[in-house]
């Protein structure tokens, strides 16, 4: 076997990187959906520009990069390595059922004390929802008096598409972003109108039931060109016609439902699992929430939208089909309680039943008292920051799906035919890469043996 003399290195192959346009001018943020994430995020991002917090849980502001060798010592700030829109370029606006402004609906969501709130008023107060897309077949458990009319839901589309161009140019921005942060809409399959852009049109002229809300500010955002993040479990843009809107308009995707809370320690936990090749008998997982995702999770059709979306993770991170000895029978159990007095501090419970060596038997127990919105509020800020970076690039604003930002979903939308990695590790490395990739920077694979030459 041919090997390598000792002292000779082999040249690593370096990509010379991607064209990144500058991120000039203002980056206009447009939210369906101004509840508890949405408020959460708008209201930590003016805080922090204001020097009352940090943005703690962001990758974007706090996260580092390494390039290069161990022994380089260069691992500068992300938002130094690759060129974001930063705080202070970001405006903002939205779409709600509720009349609220931003202050008065951060104030009835009651994530953030009114201390905080109350030296960011006139900035929170001055946001003030559109009338928004909205159909009770969809999410029976609330409902609201700004709601748009129209006689099919193209016409809705429409409005939705001149409230687009009407904040870009009264905002001063240069470029736009919209990230669903609305309620969770009742499970569908895709079906017929979803397959193409000559479908998908006929279907909203026809105001054919399988056209939910959330696609109809998706299918607004791509004609626009403007990218779009889903960060519920609806199917919204993980469907045929709007990824080819998205490669068409160059206008980047990525989804879907924010991973928080109990689904994020799974992505922890079961990939520690796997490494050692701790096998596993059963995961029974059970939440209390009390805010209005709670409420509207609390219909059956929410919640099953919903389930799929949590269910997936561990199939996936597992892969029973290589392992059928340590997980071909695991039983995973997925409850959603609503539970009003906990608001928006959700609980979750996990029992886990695993086996070691020689088969015995050993539990492990996690109560996570979390918070979701606080959890929420910065993926929502690193997703819009990554998508106009990926928008601005010429590799990534053409390919549609964003798969590199799978780290920050529950249920990540990849190429047909392919499955998801839901591994956080894994997941991190290809966020990572890819920033590398753009810069053209050496990927890192941590093999390491170069030191020992």
């Amino acid at each position: 076997m041919a090997t390598q003399r000792k002292g000779v290195k082999k040249e690593a192959v370096k990509h010379n990187g991607s064209d990144i346009q500058p991120a000039k001018g203002k980056l206009g943020i447009m939210i369906p959906g101004m509840g508890a994430v949405a408020t959460t995020f708008v209201a930590g991002v003016e805080a922090v520009r204001k020097g009352l917090a940090k943005p703690i849980g962001s990758l974007t502001q706090m996260g580092t990069i390494r390039l290069g060798k161990r022994t380089d010592a260069r691992s500068p700030k992300v938002k130094e390595f690759v060129p974001l829109a930063t705080l202070n370029d970001l405006v903002f606006t939205g779409w709600d059922i509720f009349e609220d402004d931003m202050h008065a609906a951060a104030t009835k969501a009651g994530v953030l004390d009114r201390e905080m709130l109350d030296q960011i008023k006139p900035f929170l107060s001055s946001i003030k929802p559109q009338k928004a897309v909205f159909d009770r077949n969809y999410v029976k458990k609330i409902d609201g008096p700004n709601v748009k009319k129209g006689k099919t839901k193209m016409d809705l589309a429409e409005q939705v598409r001149e409230d687009i161009r009407k904040f870009g140019k009264t905002s001063g921005a240069s470029r736009l972003v919209t990230i669903w942060c609305g309620s969770t809409e009742t499970f569908i399959q895709p079906s017929a109108a979803h397959q193409s852009l000559k479908a998908f049109e006929k279907a909203l002229h026809q105001n054919d039931e399988n056209i939910a809300p959330s696609m109809i500010y998706a299918y607004a955002s791509l004609m626009e060109g403007v990218p779009f993040a889903n960060g519920a479990p609806n199917l919204t843009v993980d469907l045929p016609v709007m990824q080819e809107l998205s490669r068409r308009n160059e206008a980047p995707i990525c989804g879907k439902d924010f991973k928080t809370g109990q689904t994020l320690m799974k992505t922890i936990l079961a990939p520690g699992f796997k490494a050692r090749l701790l096998g596993l008998n059963g995961w029974f997982s059970t939440n209390i929430l009390g805010n209005r995702d709670g409420e509207v999770l609390d219909d059956p059709g929410s919640f099953k939208t919903k389930e799929e979306s949590k269910l997936s993770v561990l199939e996936h991170i597992l892969q029973p089909d290589l392992y059928p000895e340590l997980y071909g029978k695991f039983y995973h159990k997925v409850r959603i309680n609503y539970y009003p007095p906990r608001g928006d501090n959700k609980e979750g419970w996990d029992n886990i039943d695993i086996f070691g060596w020689l088969g015995y038997p050993m539990q492990i127990k996690v109560d996570f008292l979390c918070r979701d919105s606080i959890l929420a509020a910065p993926i929502v800020l690193d997703l819009v920051l990554f998508l106009d970076l990926a928008k601005r690039s010429s590799e990534l604003r053409g390919i549609g799906i964003q798969e590199w930002l799978s780290f920050f979903f529950k249920s990540p939308m990849t190429a047909p035919g392919l499955y998801p990695e839901h591994d956080l590790f894994i997941q991190s490395m290809k966020l990572k890469n890819t920033l590398r990739h753009l810069k053209g920077e050496e990927m890192i694979t941590h093999l390491g043996l170069e030191y020992y030459d």
